[in-house]
């Protein structure tokens, strides 16, 4: 079994009381901003404030605002990098070929992505060029990713691809060929690192050790783990 990793850092899930001059009404206006656990009551709330949220450069080039798609209360969670260009157009995370791909890595298993996940980004704007995210914009929109982790409480968490894993792992230095279909425990959740929909598009190759070939184990263990969690409620 491996080791446990610890996801977030101590400040990121610890219900910390607020400055005194916390104003909610400000978080969408700067990444000074805080947003302590527990500042949501529920989904909506934060969505709206994603939507008007100017806390980093990302705001003047995006679109839409791409927050989520699939179940509030889904036992699933995944969490990608960043929109991409369709993304960005619908409003909808992992709708371009990435998406398509997930959408069968999930059917293959009997997964439904409308039942059984809710999916959403470690940012929630589109970066220019679809480069990676920049420091800086991972950190204003981390908050959000953790609150919705909180509303949803999901049983498990996939961080797919290098991006969602050191977005949420930031002292992570390992690769995501190395920790890759493990899993790691926290707060009482099964998390698990898996290859980008996008990696596996680029290496197209089935043969085993490839990465399409690792997707299909890891996502078999994702099903078992459902299923034992389920069968043991």
């Amino acid at each position: 079994m491996a080791d446990q990793i610890d996801l977030f850092s101590a400040a990121g899930v610890e219900a910390t009381p607020p400055p005194a001059d916390f104003d909610p009404a400000k978080i969408p206006t700067s990444a000074k901003v805080p947003i302590p656990s527990g500042t949501y009551e529920s989904l909506d709330p934060l969505a709206a404030h994603c939507k008007s949220c100017q806390r980093c450069e990302l705001a003047e080039t995006r679109t839409h605002v791409v927050v989520s798609r699939g179940s509030r209360t889904a036992p699933i969670m995944i969490i990608g990098e960043g929109p991409g260009q369709q993304e960005d157009e619908q409003g909808l995370p992992f709708v371009g070929r990435s998406g398509q791909l997930l959408e069968k890595i999930l059917t293959s298993v009997r997964l439904d992505s409308e039942k059984d996940t809710y999916i959403c980004n470690i940012v929630k704007c589109r970066p220019p060029g679809n480069r990676n995210p920049l420091a800086a914009e991972v950190n204003a929109c981390r908050p959000y990713i953790l609150e919705q982790i909180r509303l949803v409480d999901p049983k498990i968490i996939l961080l797919t691809g290098a991006t969602a894993v050191k977005g949420i792992m930031p002292s992570e230095k390992r690769g995501i060929t190395k920790i890759r279909g493990t899993w790691i425990e926290w707060e009482g959740r099964q998390c698990m690192p898996i290859l980008h929909p996008a990696y596996l598009l680029r290496n197209p190759s089935r043969d085993p050790g490839k990465p399409k070939w690792l997707m299909w184990q890891d996502i078999q263990a994702v099903k078992a783990k459902l299923d034992e969690i389920r069968q043991a409620a």
